[in-house]
């Protein structure tokens, strides 16, 4: 009897654990929760949050631009933060959350093809740019250099991140694709990822979104001329499957609002639409 009692409690143990562990894991990856300032407006109709898959290029905006609509009509956002196409796969498979913000309208374009989002605004250019360490050890100046015999390159996943796809679309544009296939050493899930190895001088050069070196103390870039660059627009939109259709308008309106985009300019982005960049 007493070998019985003391199992039936270390079965209890454990399952707390378990129990705990499985919730644990429910969190969502990322959550920007407003706490400070006071409500200018009410909640929409007893929403208390949205869920938002985002990519990682766009999260320090982002972080600030759900703080601030928290702080507008207290619904606060739960982000998700990963690849494009990464989170374009959770979306399809899960059909939970409520809005869509993709590196590039490729990626939207496809999950409205799919019947996962409907409701659309565009907010800000993402303009690739060659990232390198602080000091440009390998003296990278151009494209034509990430071809050069010892030059190490990391580039993103093309079948995770917009980064990763676009990078592969530039270099073929350019005809040095397999040449700097060759001299790539790694590929990364998300655009932070090259952010890290590069910064990190795990590699000589990288391609990624200019907005993310512009504060960087460790990285710096080269522009790409215009001819030889292709320069994508961010979206962002409901899902479909949204059950706070409203709140989930209210929060993809106050992105594309003057004061969002005033946010992702303050972060190093070009506002949506740019005499620059149209066409491109």
């Amino acid at each position: 009897m007493k070998r019985t009692a003391i199992l039936m409690v270390a079965i209890l143990f454990c399952s707390a654990i378990i129990l705990g562990c499985i919730e644990e894991a429910q969190e969502p990856a990322t959550t920007t929760d407003g706490t400070s300032g006071e409500l200018t407006h009410p909640a929409t109709e007893g929403v208390h949050s949205l869920l938002v898959y985002c990519g990682a290029g766009m999260r320090k905006p982002m972080d600030e631009i759900g703080s601030r609509f928290f702080e507008e009509y207290g619904i606060s956002i739960n982000y998700n933060y990963a690849g494009s196409n990464t989170l374009l796969s959770q979306m399809e498979l899960l059909r939970k959350g409520d809005v869509y913000m993709p590196g590039a309208t490729y990626y939207f374009d496809i999950a409205k093809e799919k019947g996962i989002t409907d409701y659309e605004q565009r907010i800000a250019y993402h303009v690739p740019v060659i990232a390198v360490p602080r000091g440009n050890p390998a003296g990278i100046t151009s494209l034509a250099d990430l071809a050069k015999p010892g030059v190490t390159v990391i580039l993103g996943d093309p079948k995770a991140a917009a980064i990763g796809k676009l990078g592969d679309k530039i270099l073929e544009k350019n005809g040095i694709y397999d040449a700097v296939a060759n001299n790539t050493i790694s590929r990364g899930a998300t655009v932070n990822e090259l952010i890290v190895y590069t910064s990190m001088k795990q590699a000589d050069a990288s391609i990624i979104w200019g907005d993310l070196v512009v504060d960087s103390e460790k990285m710096e870039f080269v522009e790409m001329p215009l001819e030889k660059n292709i320069i994508k627009v961010i979206p962002v939109g409901t899902l479909t499957f949204s059950e706070k259709k409203d709140a989930a308008m209210k929060f993809v309106d106050f992105v594309a609002s003057s004061e969002g985009k005033a946010i992702f300019e303050r972060h190093g982005f070009t506002a949506y639409p740019d005499e620059k960049y149209e066409g491109k």
